[in-house]
């Protein structure tokens, strides 16, 4: 393909080994996520219908709670120890939370025991698939130059939709199918150790060799090392974009699940094909976009994704309410996945903001952090005002996120014309 001929082998090897590194990351962690309505089941209490939201809230967030300390973890080593170590230990990591996870005795085997560690494996999990995925979109990053850089991280990012979308479909085997949850475990932590073995031949990336060569040549002439600021407006704007994906994810894939089980009676079997089906939509769509970003500006497109994306959640109460059949809330939700908010196609262009010396902190904190407050503003938050205001709840929270989603947007074109 003309988009990638830029590259040489060496490239386009690296690539496609964080490819498969980040697919099998998000597998792993998305297999218990979407498999939450029977999972919670084997390992948490049975409550009554407003607590049984609450823990399934409380199951979502786990995930993402402490990202913000492995963000400060994985940041050193990614900033001192170097990419290619970082990226290794999280597949690693990953690996052992699946082994645990598949022998795990169920709640009503062992009690709340299971609960808690259920709990810290998907901790574990959270953690890791947020150092992966910072660090493999930072080493390409490194190694390319727009526009086929713009292309190349899209392409990496992207392979954790199709993660998730295997995830679900192993999980509708597992459901519908009789195929044992477990195996579904066993063989993510299979292919983590796999992509552990695999991403050894990575070698580490010309910028950060030259910014570790550069600080020892400082000692060595026992002269101070000067590097480039952070600037915090930068750190905040990139904040708020990043606090867009976690409410579009939420409303896609998790807030309509009671209206199905309710309203059109669906059983967990059925919500988890539904979601598997949904999944196919930001993997085609991320495709399209990313190829986009080849021709148009990374930041025109979020743009634009922005306004359009603003527009329907003004209208989602009265659309909400004018589904009739399952079919037209698919249609929902898949339009919402198509304009989400988010940083793709334009990561390389956030990236490349942060300077090369803390770029793994600064960009794993903000990843982490973002995801972390709005999951848990969204998750529980949309509990409370839904109850009280219905459907137009939403806007409490929809409403604040778009608008500070576009201003950061504006703030980072910006940037790029300074820089032209």
């Amino acid at each position: 393909m003309g988009i990638f001929s830029s590259l040489n082998r060496e490239q386009k090897e690296a690539i496609g080994l964080l490819q498969v590194g980040t697919f099998l990351e998000y597998f792993d962690l998305m297999l218990y996520v979407h498999m939450a309505v029977l999972l919670n089941e084997l390992f948490f209490p049975k409550t009554d219908p407003h607590t049984a939201a609450l823990l399934t809230a409380f199951a979502f967030c786990c995930t993402y709670v402490l990202r913000p300390f492995g963000a400060l973890l994985f940041g050193y080593l990614g900033d001192n120890m170097g990419r290619k170590t970082t990226v290794i230990i999280t597949t690693m990591m990953m690996a052992v939370s699946c082994i645990v996870m598949a022998n795990l005795p169920t709640y009503a085997q062992i009690g709340i025991g299971a609960t808690w560690v259920v709990t810290v494996c998907r901790i574990v999990q959270g953690l890791s698939s947020m150092g992966e995925i910072i660090g493999a979109q930072i080493y390409v990053s490194e190694i390319t130059k727009p526009p086929s850089g713009y292309v190349s991280v899209s392409f990496v990012s992207l392979a954790s939709a199709v993660g998730g979308m295997a995830a679900l479909g192993v999980a509708t085997l597992s459901t519908r199918h009789g195929f044992n949850w477990r195996i579904a475990f066993w063989i993510g932590a299979g292919i983590a150790m796999i992509g552990s073995v695999a991403r050894t031949r990575l070698r580490e990336t010309p910028e950060f060799l030259a910014m570790k060569n550069k600080i020892k040549v400082a000692k060595k002439n026992r002269v101070q090392v000067h590097h480039d600021k952070i600037y915090y407006p930068t750190l905040i704007a990139y904040f708020l974009i990043q606090c867009g994906w976690p409410l579009s994810f939420f409303l896609g894939f998790f807030y309509f699940n009671s209206t199905l089980k309710q309203v059109f009676g669906y059983s967990a079997e059925d919500i988890i094909l539904h979601n598997f089906c949904l999944t196919t939509v930001p993997v085609f769509q991320g495709i399209a976009l990313a190829l986009m970003s080849y021709y148009i500006n990374p930041l025109t497109i979020l743009r634009i994704k922005g306004y359009l994306f603003t527009v329907l959640m003004i209208f989602i109460a009265a659309l909400i309410n004018t589904c009739t059949s399952a079919h037209h809330i698919f249609l929902l939700q898949a339009l919402i996945l198509v304009l989400c908010l988010n940083d793709f196609p334009a990561q390389y262009i956030f990236i490349k903001q942060m300077p090369v010396h803390r770029r793994f902190t600064a960009s794993g904190f903000i990843y982490a952090s973002s995801r972390a407050l709005t999951y848990i503003i969204t998750s529980f938050g949309i509990v409370y005002l839904t109850e009280s205001f219905g459907h137009w709840g939403l806007l409490f929270i929809t409403v604040p996120l778009c608008t500070t989603y576009l201003l950061s947007i504006n703030y980072f074109e910006k940037l790029e014309n300074q820089k032209h």
